[in-house]
């Protein structure tokens, strides 16, 4: 883990490390799916390696019903995680550690700087890259980790003129296919979550992900984004991929995500798919 506090454990240590392993999420999507929505496959883009072997995430995985797409801290090793692959070799290296295995291979892209590791042929032999705007730029031009007990969002309303705008400057920089952790709050103003995330400021992002192709992530540690947030990117045809974000035996739960697909009326079409070879964002993009 971080040694500050992970972005994982910081909301959801009780979740991650909680009992054996339940109802498999796949059986718990087939009771009472609204019509369309029964040929949504269930994938969780958001699985971390860290803590459980391979072999583990894959019984995991069998036994929810629920496919895995793996991802692993990328970027500059500044980021401060006990994995950061921060060159083509560390990345290669990864990749082949997962292959012929039933997974999707991605990383989570680490701030706006990540590129400036990896040559754009090695990026593309992933399946998917997602980030999020949880690392804020500081005043001072450094990167804040907003999950850390340190960060201060000072004034409510003009942190989050600021956290929109940073939620698109993401996905404006980056070539990504996965905006992961979507509209999370810092701790100091969690509960003030509808208020704050006012319609004016989600199509702000909303705008974001249609424009540059990004799927926008339903997270099921952090219960994120909200149902009329959600309802509003559906909506305006955003896709959507479902992620938990989870350490340990609770990895894969997709109960909030199957609950979600029900709410909202979500159809494959919605959904994020990887690209094939060729039209992957680092490819395609400018």
């Amino acid at each position: 883990m971080p040694t500050l506090i992970s972005r994982r454990g910081f909301c959801g240590g009780v979740l991650a490390t909680a009992g054996a392993i339940g109802a498999p999420a796949g059986l718990l999507a087939a009771e009472g799916r609204e019509p369309g929505a029964a040929d949504i496959p269930l994938v969780d883009y958001h699985v971390h390696r860290d803590g459980t072997t391979l072999e583990r995430l894959l019984e995991i995985s069998r036994k929810r019903g629920v496919k895995f797409g793996i991802v692993e801290h990328a970027g500059k090793k500044e980021n401060n995680y006990p994995i950061t692959l921060a060159s083509d070799d560390e990345l290669k290296s990864y990749i082949a550690s997962l292959e012929g295995k039933p997974v999707y291979k991605g990383v989570q892209a680490e701030y706006l700087d990540w590129m400036s590791c990896f040559s754009k042929e090695a990026v593309a032999q992933l399946d998917y890259v997602l980030s999020d705007a949880m690392t804020i730029r500081g005043p001072d031009g450094r990167r804040l980790k907003m999950w850390s007990p340190q960060f201060k969002v000072g004034d409510p309303e003009r942190f989050m003129d600021q956290y929109a705008e940073f939620h698109v400057e993401v996905m404006a920089t980056e070539p990504i296919d996965i905006l992961a952790n979507t509209t999370w709050l810092p701790k100091a103003i969690e509960k003030q979550y509808d208020r704050l995330w006012t319609p004016k400021r989600f199509r702000k992002v909303i705008d974001a992900a249609i424009k540059y192709g990004v799927a926008l992530e339903i997270n099921s540690q952090y219960l994120v984004p909200r149902l009329p947030l959600l309802r509003m990117a559906k909506e305006a045809g955003v896709t959507f991929s479902f992620g938990s974000n989870i350490r340990g035996p609770n990895v894969g739960k997709l109960d909030y995500c199957v609950e979600m697909i029900k709410a909202v009326g979500l159809t494959r079409r919605d959904m994020f798919t990887p690209a094939p070879s060729g039209k992957k964002p680092i490819q395609v993009r400018k």
